[in-house]
């Protein structure tokens, strides 16, 4: 038998240690494609019928990571196949097949555990999903300690979960709660946690793995797993028994709790592991692939799926930046307005190796936006805040109260105070000390970059890089096209945000551009239901069983009241009272204007903040329902699609008016924004995998009920008539 490989090297020693190292070529980090796994399978059939070779050493040949686990069109060919047909299409042959395809790795990595074989890994950088599943297979694990090199399960993130064995294998090695908690939450772990959970068996040095994974079959290390012997018991015990019943009545709760059963894929890893731990090794196997074969049909993994996985990684990639311009070098960027937005735009940048220019008013306010800064990044790096301000990265942060020191710098970013006035004076002062080759932008979150490019001598060289609160922690960012915003100053739009790690959406210019447009229209709706009578703790509820992270009112505090006061007192100036809903002004002003209630900031909005204690919703909010009564009785279906039509019709609206070009950025957009229902796949996809149709009718009877904010928009009319989708 010889071997063909294209997406390995194999190696025997003269000590008939075989080592196979995956290194695919033309690509940065490997990744399983069926190439890949049917190389995998004829390696492990060549060493099992070699007598020579007593065992194998995998790693990765890449230099930063073992591998990314499952390529795209691996996962989007099995995701086809569920859904080729309709259920009621669905024969048992079709779901025999799905599970053959759908179990493929799981079949070679179980042929690897038991060929008889010693098999040795060595993990550095990250290694993920299905190759995880692979390390988890083999008999010895060697993880680098370096503070790079992460492991993990994260499948449940994207919508499906682990099914090569991960939900199966993970739970024999760890703790029950601990395994559920890993795979439940999709999180990476360090050496340190991965040791602990007896996930790995040693921790070295880099430079040392593959020799340790090497000593490990040269000592005589056994190829037979503990799962696969006699005496096995499980980490914590039987499920049905004392520590059992302490762990899966509250996992089950937790699940609950947690998802609102909203992701199918929650609830089946639950249910798999719960009945594979019950019966022998290779059966729990079986539940896992039928299980997991389920789950790739469900709406909610296939859409998953495509937003969170494919198109945020086509994003990232540059799907939608101008291809004709050649990639920017950006060595150092200004920051004018040194806030709280100014300094956490400071945060990323420095952490990204980027010198960044502070300027504000005073030395004295940009030191404070230092510091904040410094603080920021000490929190992020898990370091003494004194240690962060001696260190290199501190001095790539300069201070200073003068334009002029900004010449040097590639990108220049406005981060002043939400005022049209203040921008415009402060963004004609600072083009007058750029260098001929800089970009220019505006940190705005709802005011038309077009309007402020107005003072501007070079509007080409011009455009809104709109950053979420809090931005060390939020990952998108909208790059708002002016009118005469060229494709030069996109791509270094572009170019910043990904050295930064921000996913970037291209938006044309309107008031409240994509995100804001649709997340203001939640809020509002929140109010409204507010002053129709909603108890408040019913519209909180009923939006996070909907699937957002935060209920609209709690939303209103965070976002700040005072600063939605000044949205609506914007957007009435400029585009008259019919722009605006005066029952929202209504309450927005008295809670501001009467009540000092300005929201989190100041620990009053539409919660009270006492320090130390869990927020409570302010007593005084019967005061804005206009009826003067409660809603009876409350209709949970009803309140939950309201509250995501509303964002979803606003989306819509944007591709209707060419503000959102792309369906896709128009989802990620939406979850990475504000948090919209993750197990949607975002607006579109929730339209589209609700069926147009239907999603129009529901809308129709909103639209009768509560108001023309209801009504559909062209787009949404026209595919109605063609049953058609933003995604083709």
């Amino acid at each position: 038998m010889t071997l063909t490989l294209t997406q390995f090297r194999f190696e025997i020693d003269q000590d008939q240690i075989a080592h196979l190292i995956w290194d695919m070529p033309d690509k940065s980090m490997n990744v399983f494609t069926e190439t890949t796994l049917d190389e995998l399978d004829q390696v492990v059939d060549y060493i099992a019928k070699t007598d020579a070779i007593q065992g194998c050493v995998i790693s990765s040949g890449k230099v930063d990571s073992f591998s990314g686990g499952a390529d795209i069109d691996l996962i989007n060919k099995l995701i086809d196949q569920a859904q080729s047909k309709s259920k009621n299409e669905i024969t048992s042959a079709d779901t025999e097949s799905l599970i053959t395809a759908s179990s493929y790795m799981s079949r070679v990595y179980r042929k690897l555990e038991t060929c008889g074989k010693v098999f040795a890994i060595a993990l550095h950088g990250t290694c993920v999903g299905g190759a995880f599943e692979l390390a988890l297979a083999c008999h010895y694990r060697v993880m680098a300690d370096d503070s790079k090199s992460k492991v993990g399960l994260p499948e449940i993130k994207i919508g499906i979960f682990p099914g090569a064995g991960g939900t199966q294998r993970v739970p024999r090695l760890a703790p029950t709660a601990d395994a559920l908690l890993m795979m439940l939450k999709g999180d990476l772990i360090n050496a340190e946690t991965a040791l602990k959970y007896r996930l790995v068996d040693i921790v070295a040095g880099k430079s040392e793995l593959v020799e340790k994974a090497k000593a490990f079959i040269l000592n005589g290390g056994s190829a037979i797993k503990a799962w696969d012997r006699e005496n096995f018991k499980l980490p914590s015990g039987p499920v049905y028994s004392k520590g059992g019943m302490m762990v899966w009545p509250m996992a089950s709760a937790i699940c609950r709790k947690e998802t609102y059963d909203n992701y199918p894929a929650a609830r089946a890893l639950l249910q798999t592991v719960y009945e594979g731990l019950q019966v022998p090794f290779d059966l729990g196997l079986k539940i896992e692939n039928r299980f997991f074969a389920n789950i790739l049909r469900t709406t909610e993994a296939k859409s998953m799926v495509r937003s969170l996985f494919v198109s945020t990684q086509a994003l990232n990639k540059g799907a939608r930046r101008p291809a004709t311009v050649s990639k920017s070098v950006i060595k150092a960027i200004g920051i004018v307005g040194t806030g709280f937005m100014g300094a956490g735009i400071a945060s990323v940048s420095t952490m990204a190796g980027l010198k960044v220019i502070m300027i504000d008013q005073t030395i004295d306010l940009a030191k404070k936006g230092r510091d904040q800064a410094l603080a920021t990044i000490a929190k992020r790096m898990k370091a003494p805040p004194e240690d962060i301000a001696q260190s290199d990265t501190a001095k790539n942060l300069i201070v200073s109260d003068s334009y002029t020191a900004l010449f040097e710098c590639d990108l220049v970013i406005e981060a002043v105070f939400e005022d049209p006035a203040l921008k415009v004076k402060t963004l004609s002062a600072v083009e007058a000390h750029l260098n001929p080759n800089a970009i220019l932008a505006s940190n705005t979150s709802t005011l038309p970059i077009s309007g402020l490019a107005d003072a501007l001598t070079k509007k080409n060289n011009f455009l809104g890089i709109h950053f979420f609160s809090p931005v060390d922690k939020m990952r998108l960012v909208e790059l708002i096209k002016g009118s005469e915003t060229n494709e030069r100053a996109l791509a270094v739009g572009f170019d910043y945000s990904r050295l930064i790690s921000k996913t970037p959406i291209i938006v044309n210019d309107a008031r409240g551009f994509f995100a804001n447009r649709c997340v203001l229209n939640y809020l509002l709706e929140g109010h409204l239901m507010l002053a129709e009578g909603y108890p408040p703790a019913f519209i909180e509820n009923v939006a996070r069983m909907a699937g957002m992270p935060v209920g609209p009112l709690a939303l209103s505090d965070e976002v700040a009241l005072d600063l939605i006061h000044r949205i609506i007192t914007a957007t009435r100036s400029a585009l008259g009272e019919q722009s605006i809903n005066p029952t929202q002004a209504e309450i927005i002003s008295t809670l501001v204007e009467r009540h000092q209630r300005f929201g989190r900031k100041n620990g009053k909005g539409f919660y009270d903040y006492t320090p130390g204690s869990p927020k409570r919703l302010w007593n005084g909010l019967k005061e804005f329902n206009k009826t003067s009564q409660s809603i009876e009785p409350l209709n949970i279906e009803e309140a939950k699609f309201r509250l995501l039509a509303t964002q979803a019709l606003e989306a819509a609206r944007t591709m209707d008016e060419k503000i959102i070009l792309d369906a896709r950025e128009a989802d990620i957009g939406a979850i990475l924004g504000f948090g919209f229902a993750p197990y949607t796949g975002g607006p579109l996809s929730m339209i589209d995998g609700m069926g147009v149709t239907i999603f129009n009718q529901k809308c129709e009877a909103l639209q009768k009920r509560y108001g023309d904010r209801f009504s559909l928009p062209q787009n949404l009319i026209d595919m109605g008539k063609t049953t058609s989708h933003f995604y083709n």
